[in-house]
């Protein structure tokens, strides 16, 4: 018995002596202090972390809608609206947008249901000296567009693949008409293939 005495008072001087080692690190037991700094120290890094991923995606917003700078400079050389450019006679222009009729096509579906295609788009010009050259070529203009239409088929159209290939073809074919003036992008402003 004596022997289970001195083992219980063993046992007691070694919690005992784990406790005053726990005091002296700064550890309250358990639930103690430390613990708690632990998960506020967490709390804190989560926080600055939301945060800087926050600033840094409201930067790059503010990059890429152009805050940082007044003139959108593209390196294929497009001009886009309110730049100033330099006309071969020397004279400042901005660009200007020009709005076509309607256009109303069949589309080629050989012996499907028909099908129609309905567009209307807007033409960006480097300058308004450019606009009565291609007013006097409307009729040439909507007559290439309409036979280039009415060879598309509804697959031709899908997707956004295929309404780039449709800009790219249809830009082709302006600007071999309105030579020498140039017109710098096509903007579809409403397609609708019924």
């Amino acid at each position: 018995m004596a022997e289970e005495e001195e083992n219980l008072e063993g046992q007691k001087d070694e919690d005992t002596s784990e406790n005053e080692a726990d005091e002296a690190n700064g550890e309250d037991g358990e639930d103690g202090g430390k613990k708690k700094k632990k998960k506020g120290g967490k709390l804190k890094l989560i926080i600055i972390i939301f945060v800087l991923l926050l600033a840094g995606g409201g930067g790059a917003a503010a990059y890429f809608m152009g805050f940082f700078n007044n003139k959108i400079e593209v390196s294929s050389g497009e001009i886009r609206e309110g730049e100033e450019i330099v006309g071969e006679d020397g004279v400042i222009e901005k660009t200007v947008f020009y709005d076509m009729e309607e256009f109303i096509a069949n589309l080629n579906v050989g012996s499907k249901r028909p099908s129609f295609l309905k567009m209307t788009v807007s033409l960006e010009l480097a300058g308004e000296s450019q606009i009565p050259l291609v007013e006097s070529k409307m009729p040439r203009i909507r007559d290439s567009f309409q036979v280039y239409l009415r060879e598309l088929r509804q697959e031709d159209l899908q997707g956004s693949a295929g309404l780039y290939r449709l800009r790219e073809e249809l830009l082709l074919r302006i600007n071999k008409i309105v030579y020498p003036a140039k017109i710098n992008d096509i903007l579809f402003k409403e397609i609708l293939v019924q």
